[in-house]
């Protein structure tokens, strides 16, 4: 992984007690929830940068973080503790913190299969792997607010998730998200996701 990348620079951030609350809330131990929120984050921004690789797209994101999401960066920047007990708290950030409406947006409405996919690749039962989905995506969404949302530059926003995807030779989770538009249509659908778990 490019250690300059968003994806590497919100994981150092989670690592310590974002993982331990993360395991905490799902019942995995430490080392299990490290290596599924790994996992987790690469799907979730490429899945971003997919969306935003179109002009609209991205433009339509940056929308969203500059709509409902700065409120979570806070005034000093990105509040990961702040973030992450509104989540696991269950509440109160409305569309900030509601974890299945943002995968509803990122994933085209097939959350669950995205989460079957990465239970299959973490070995997480695709119910934990959804609920680990929802915790990272509002992070997700409140990490890119305080690294774009207030210069508001879509362009900008969209080249940094295109770079977010590691080359499918990297395997694992690269390729899943390289083969996410299986039938070239640039959307991720439930076409899509048959083929990619017709490829585990």
């Amino acid at each position: 992984m490019n250690t300059n990348s968003l994806t590497a620079s919100l994981l150092s951030q989670l690592q310590g007690p974002g993982v331990q609350q993360v395991s905490q809330q799902l019942g995995l131990d430490q080392n299990q929830a490290s290596q599924a929120v790994t996992a987790a984050l690469p799907l979730l921004m490429g899945a971003l940068g997919s969306n935003a690789s179109q002009p609209q797209g991205a433009q339509s994101l940056l929308n969203a973080l500059q709509r409902d999401h700065l409120g979570g960066a806070g005034s000093g920047g990105f509040d990961l503790g702040g973030i992450l007990g509104a989540v696991l708290g269950g509440g109160g950030g409305g569309a900030a913190t509601n974890g299945a409406g943002i995968l509803g947006h990122v994933f085209g409405g097939q959350s669950d299969q995205a989460a079957q996919v990465l239970g299959n690749k973490t070995g997480l039962d695709s119910g934990k792997a959804g609920q680990l989905l929802a915790v990272l995506a509002p992070i997700v969404m409140s990490f890119l607010a305080q690294r774009f949302a207030q210069q508001g530059n879509a362009s900008e926003l969209g080249q940094a998730l295109s770079a977010e995807a590691p080359p499918a030779a990297a395997g694992g989770i690269g390729s899943l998200l390289n083969a996410f538009d299986q039938d070239g249509d640039g959307q991720f659908g439930l076409s899509d996701v048959m083929g990619l778990l017709g490829k585990r």
